[in-house]
């Protein structure tokens, strides 16, 4: 557990321009911040405080001393008994959020104070890389912004939330701005595979890909009509969400999957199925190839387990295609052996240095088997990733109470990545939602509780890597999702689950003490992660040093 930091020469202090930029930017850009959090115990009830008692309390405590700290000795150029201040710069766990809304708030002055939280709290950022809105046809790439993609034009959107491309800013000037932070910045690329149908696949991929000769041997097959291309363009992405009988695609072929085997598709369209996979491997090597040394880790493939399971428990069938089911959300053809194949395509064109993870938000003895079986197959899984959302306000009203999910106590949350811990990766929360059950104080504070014990046992996991705030903004999700769960309102003024965050990364867990140097060397325990050493050298000048505590 304990470990030697790295650290380099002391050198004079200097006041130099960078740093004195630094600090203005944090008070202009981030006035949100707040001196800290002040947790009124009474909006929840005695009930909910009895699962989360002093004891469960102290077990989270001594978890996180034990997996979250280490001891470190730096090299000092001091005398014995000079005093050293020890300051922790940023942390070696990732606390994250998706960026999906950047420039698009719809005012300099918000854009601003959400891209300041990737100096101030944030070090890792999910960066979109969903399918459908980074090619919304074939050969044309977002991978830089257009006018479209300006502040200008989100400025002046009446309805932003109804725009395509809403929620989906194309990757290349968020990751410009993240590489160029003075903090580290974990950039999590998410998704490069995944079975969604109208979220993720273009509705390309079909129009474009299958021959006319086959679309009409399946029609005619299996008695159903497939849309046209302009029948599909016709609808944006949030007119979709609202009306299912729209998703002309999807419901096309669950129709096929209700009244022809795989077999018979796949007599039927065989062009089509080798021009998908084809095309899907070009995708993620055209993805590899322009951010593949730029992103640190990716979501390789996206929320597959229960194709898993609907597929026998193996991720090499041999079958001529995927019929995905995607459970309850969507249907669709994918590549044959599709989540083995995205991580065969992902290890051949990523930087062998690139973290290849797996997410999902099926939580059960399955998802592990999966990842076992991929492993087992050659498939280089180098992190598992949990998701975790409350759409639902109620869900928070209910764990008000004391009632809700026994995952979500202490115990069960130990339980849960006890299992997943199983698998013997790094685990990333990531995707978390917190729904506050309404615009007042008290509901606010509702949310920011929940956020703050479920924070606390999360850091408190072994295996736990990071974690991830999915919609950092009110109203900012999909059509469909919660509108209350951001730690902003819509005009970026923080509420109190934005106070619990800040409390406990810039303060409750990040380390800053005075020790005393002895023989040129100082001892402490820290939180992991990178601190700057300052003293005063018998010749009275200031000089500092950094080390790394791992």
């Amino acid at each position: 557990m304990n470990s030697l930091n790295a650290n380099t020469k002391a050198m004079p202090v200097s006041n130099g321009v960078s740093r004195v930029v630094a600090a203005c930017l944090a008070l202009v850009l981030a006035p949100q911040a707040l001196a800290g959090f002040d947790l009124d115990r009474s909006v929840m009830s005695d009930a909910y405080w009895k699962i989360w008692n002093g004891s469960a309390q102290a077990k989270i405590d001594a978890d996180i001393e034990r997996y979250r700290k280490a001891d470190a000795t730096v090299a000092v150029d001091a005398g014995d008994g000079a005093e050293v201040t020890v300051e922790q710069l940023d942390h070696a766990f990732h606390f994250g959020a998706s960026i999906f809304n950047f420039g698009q708030l719809g005012g300099k002055d918000r854009n601003a104070r959400y891209q300041a939280l990737w100096d101030t709290l944030f070090n890792s950022a999910t960066v979109p890389f969903y399918w459908r809105a980074y090619e919304p046809r074939p050969g044309t790439v977002r991978f830089d912004a257009s006018e479209k993609d300006s502040e200008r034009f989100w400025n002046t959107c009446r309805e932003p939330e109804r725009q395509p491309h809403w929620r989906r800013p194309p990757p290349g000037p968020i990751i410009d701005f993240l590489r160029a932070r003075r903090t580290r910045i974990r950039i999590h690329g998410h998704p490069l595979v995944w079975a969604n149908a109208f979220q993720h696949l273009p509705p390309w991929l079909w129009f474009d890909l299958c021959p006319a000769a086959e679309k009409a041997a399946l029609e005619k097959a299996s008695g159903v009509k497939f849309p046209r291309p302009g029948d599909q363009e016709r609808f944006s992405i949030a007119e979709q969400k609202r009306d299912g009988n729209k998703r002309l695609l999807d419901s096309a072929w669950k129709k096929v999957y209700g009244k022809l085997t795989e077999e018979e598709v796949a007599a039927l369209v065989p062009t089509f199925i080798k021009n998908l996979e084809t095309k899907y491997e070009s995708h993620v090597r055209d993805i590899a190839k322009r951010f593949g040394s730029r992103v640190d880790s990716w979501d390789v493939v996206n929320e597959s387990s229960l194709d898993f399971e609907q597929f026998g428990g193996k991720a090499v069938r041999g079958r001529p295609f995927d019929a995905s089911r995607y459970g309850r959300f969507c249907c669709s053809l994918m590549p044959a052996d599709y989540a083995f194949k995205a991580f065969v395509w992902a290890r051949k064109y990523l930087p062998d240095t690139a973290m290849l993870s797996i997410n999902d938000f099926n939580m059960s003895e399955a998802y592990l088997a999966q990842v076992r079986d991929l492993r087992a197959n050659g498939a280089k899984v180098s992190m598992i990733g949990s998701q975790m959302h409350l759409m639902n306000p109620q869900s928070s009203v209910t764990l008000a109470k004391g009632g809700g999910s026994g995952t979500l106590n202490p115990d069960g949350i130990a339980k849960r990545f006890a299992l997943l811990s199983r698998a013997g990766l790094p685990i990333h929360l990531s995707e978390i939602t917190i729904t506050a059950p309404d615009r007042t104080p008290k509901g606010e504070m509702v949310q920011a509780i929940i956020l703050h014990n479920l924070y606390r046992a999360w850091f408190a996991v072994e295996k736990m890597d990071g974690i991830t705030w999915w919609n950092v903004v009110d109203g900012c999700g999909l059509p469909g999702e919660p509108s209350l769960s951001g730690l902003f309102t819509r005009e970026m003024r923080p509420k109190a689950a934005y106070s619990a965050m800040d409390d406990l990364i810039n303060r409750a867990w990040k380390t800053k003490v005075t020790v005393t140097a002895k023989d040129g060397k100082v001892s402490f325990r820290g939180f992991r992660g990178r601190y700057r050493l300052t003293w005063k050298g018998t010749d009275g000048v200031s000089r500092e040093t950094f080390a790394e505590v791992k």
